[in-house]
């Protein structure tokens, strides 16, 4: 499949599915050049399931397309910063690259809390651009949680 969006966008336009289906609204897209590999949102709550965030079910079935059980040379783009749990598949998976939208100051773990990347025991550390339609994100985030507390 290739993209018609740019990554973010497609990743953000996910996002809000996943709100509509009363999902935390966070979207994930693994590309390999111009080559969207997987698209994913999160489906923790349909699925049962606490790991069935966006990056992990995008990195999932990246490996699945790509075939070779890494993802090297590839980027992902997510909506949200990434947790202890997806940052530590991320540096698994060796992506090259992650791009994220809004900063999560509660659970991230790439820019904020452990910074997982930095520590000397993390044994592949992506590049991270962070902020990339960071206000999309942030007011999706906002809108989301502020109608699920009433």
């Amino acid at each position: 499949m290739t993209q018609s969006l740019a990554p973010m966008d497609l990743a953000l336009r996910l996002a809000e599915e996943a709100a509509a289906l009363g999902e935390a609204p966070v979207g994930a897209v693994v590309v390999e050049g111009d080559r969207v590999l997987s698209a994913m949102r999160n489906q923790m709550q349909a699925l049962g399931d606490p790991t069935a965030h966006a990056e992990m079910l995008a990195i999932r079935e990246a490996l699945r397309v790509r075939g070779t059980g890494r993802l090297d040379g590839c980027d992902l783009y997510v909506t949200l910063e990434p947790c202890a749990m997806c940052a530590g598949a991320i540096a698994h998976a060796r992506l090259r690259r992650v791009y994220f939208a809004a900063e999560d100051t509660k659970a991230g773990a790439v820019e904020n809390g452990v910074r997982l990347f930095e520590q000397p025991t993390c044994h592949h550390k992506p590049e991270v651009i962070g902020g990339v339609s960071a206000s999309r994100a942030e007011a999706m985030l906002v809108d989301f949680f502020k109608k699920l507390r009433g």
